[in-house]
C-alpha cells in the first residue's frame, strides 16, 4: 500500500480517518495518546501544503446525535498539539459541512463531527451505509487511513470512502503497525515468544490457533488460563472460566506439542473470595485451588517461570494481563512480566490491546517497548492472520 510521504499532496485537500476514540471524564480527555499518534501524518499534511479534513468517533452514539459524545474537546486537544486552528463541522455531511471543507486552504484544517452521530456509518450492509462513504470521499482529493483502531471494521469511513476516493493511501501509523505487525509474523527472530492473558479464551481462539507452529514459546495467563486448567481435569473453585471451550482448549493444547511450540500455564496463583477483593487471601498451587476461591493473577512460581521464557526470547507479541491488574494486590504477574519484556534489550516486543497498554503505561515502560500497538481487536483479528477491512479497501482503491 501507498503511505502518504509517497503522494503528491501539495495543494490536494486530505480526508483522513484517525482514531480519536479518547476516554472522556466529563468532556474532559483523561488519555491523549491515541491523538499523539496521529500527529505525525498530520504534521506531514500540513507542512507539505495540504489541507486537511479529520473524521473520527467517539464511544458509541448509535446513529444518534449525543452531546456528550461531541468531538469538540477532541478538536481543541487536537489543534494544540498541532499549533493550528482545528474548527468542528457541525456534522459529517452536508451543505454547511461541505462548505467549510471546501473553503480550506493549502496548511488549514478542519474536522468533522463524530462519525458515528450518523447511522449509515456503522451500517451493517453496503445498503445500509448507503451513499454515506460517497459524501465523505466527495470532499476530499485523496483519503488517508491513519485510524488502524478501527481497521477490522466494515464502517462507511473505512470500507466505503476508498471506493469513491480518487486517489488512497496509508498514514504513518497505519503504515507502522503493518511493518512491526508484519515483520512479526512473517519473519520473527527466534526465540519467538507469544504472551496471551485476559479474561476469555474465546477472543484468543483465533490467535493461539494460528500461531501454533510459528512460535516456539506460548504463555497464557489470566483467566483464560482456567479453561485451560479445566480441560486438564483440575478444579478452579469460583474462578472464572469457559466450560464451553474446554474441548477447543484441550485442542490447542494437542496440537502446540505436534506443532512445536511449548505451551507455558500457570503452576499456582494468587486468589481471594471474589473479584470485587481488594486484598489476597493466600497463593495456592494450580492443582489446589480452594473450592470457594477465586484465582486472580498468577502466583511467584509462575511469574518466575514466565520471566525465564521471556528472558530468552528475542520476539514478543503480547496480548492480555496475566491477572486483574486494576487491583494491586493482583498485578504483580502483569507487572513481572512487563518488566522481564521491557528489560529486553536486543528484541522486539510487541504489545496490542488496550488492558495490557495499561500495564506497560502504569509502570511508565512504554518507550522501552519497540511498538504499541493502537488496536485493539483489529491487533487481534491480524494476528489471526485476517486480512483486514481496511486494507482490503486501500488495495482495491489503488489498483482501480
Amino acid at each position: 500500500m501507498k503511505a502518504i510521504d509517497n503522494m503528491d499532496i501539495n495543494g490536494k485537500k486530505l480526508l483522513i480517518r484517525v482514531d480519536f476514540n479518547v476516554p472522556l471524564d466529563n468532556g474532559v480527555i483523561t488519555d491523549d495518546n491515541r491523538i499523539r499518534a496521529a500527529i505525525p501524518t498530520l504534521k506531514y499534511a500540513l507542512d507539505n501544503g495540504a489541507s486537511v479534513i479529520l473524521c473520527a468517533h467517539l464511544g458509541k452514539p448509535k446513529g444518534k446525535v449525543v452531546p456528550e459524545l461531541s468531538l469538540a474537546p477532541v478538536a481543541k486537544r487536537t489543534g494544540e498539539l498541532l499549533g493550528v486552528d482545528l474548527p468542528l463541522a457541525p456534522d459529517c455531511i452536508g451543505p454547511e459541512t461541505a462548505a467549510m471543507a471546501s473553503d480550506l486552504e493549502p496548511g488549514q484544517a478542519l474536522m468533522l463531527e463524530n462519525l458515528r452521530f450518523n447511522p449509515e456509518e456503522t451500517g451493517k450492509t453496503a445498503a445500509e451505509r448507503g451513499d454515506f462513504g460517497q459524501k465523505l470521499a466527495s470532499m476530499a482529493d485523496i483519503y488517508v487511513n491513519d485510524a488502524f483502531g478501527v481497521a477490522h471494521r466494515e464502517n462507511a469511513s473505512v470500507v466505503d470512502v476508498p471506493k469513491h476516493a480518487t486517489q488512497c493511501c496509508c498514514g504513518f501509523l497505519l503504515k507502522k503497525e503493518l511493518e512491526f505487525l508484519g515483520d512479526a509474523l512473517s519473519d520473527p527472530k527466534r526465540p519467538y515468544t507469544c504472551i496471551s492473558g485476559g479474561a476469555k479464551v474465546s477472543t484468543k481462539l483465533g490467535i493461539l490457533n494460528n500461531l501454533l507452529g510459528k512460535v516456539d514459546d506460548i504463555i497464557i495467563g489470566g483467566a483464560m488460563a482456567n479453561t485451560f486448567l479445566l480441560a486438564q481435569g483440575l478444579e478452579v473453585g469460583n474462578s472464572l472460566v469457559e466450560t464451553d471451550l474446554i474441548a477447543d482448549a484441550k485442542s490447542i493444547m494437542e496440537k502446540a506439542g505436534k506443532l512445536g511450540s511449548k505451551l507455558h500455564l500457570p503452576v499456582d496463583f494468587v486468589y481471594a473470595a471474589t473479584h470485587t477483593a481488594t486484598e489476597a487471601e493466600g497463593v495456592c498451587d494450580a492443582d489446589n485451588i480452594p473450592e470457594d476461591a477465586m484465582v486472580l493473577d498468577i502466583g511467584p512460581k509462575s511469574a518466575e517461570l514466565f520471566v525465564q521464557v521471556v528472558n530468552r526470547s528475542q520476539t514478543i507479541v503480547w496480548n492480555g494481563p496475566m491477572g486483574m491488574f486494576e487491583t494491586p494486590a493482583f498485578a504483580e504477574g502483569s507487572f513481572a512480566v512487563c518488566r522481564a519484556a521491557a528489560e529486553l534489550e536486543d528484541a522486539l516486543t510487541i504489545v496490542g490491546g488496550g488492558d495490557t497498554d495499561a500495564v506497560v503505561h502504569l509502570l511508565h515502560l512504554a518507550d522501552k517497548f519497540s511498538f504499541i500497538s493502537t488496536g485493539g481487536g483489529s491487533f487481534l483479528e491480524f494476528l489471526e492472520g485476517k486480512e483486514l477491512p481496511a486494507f482490503k479497501a486501500l488495495k482495491e482503491c489503488l489498483n482501480k
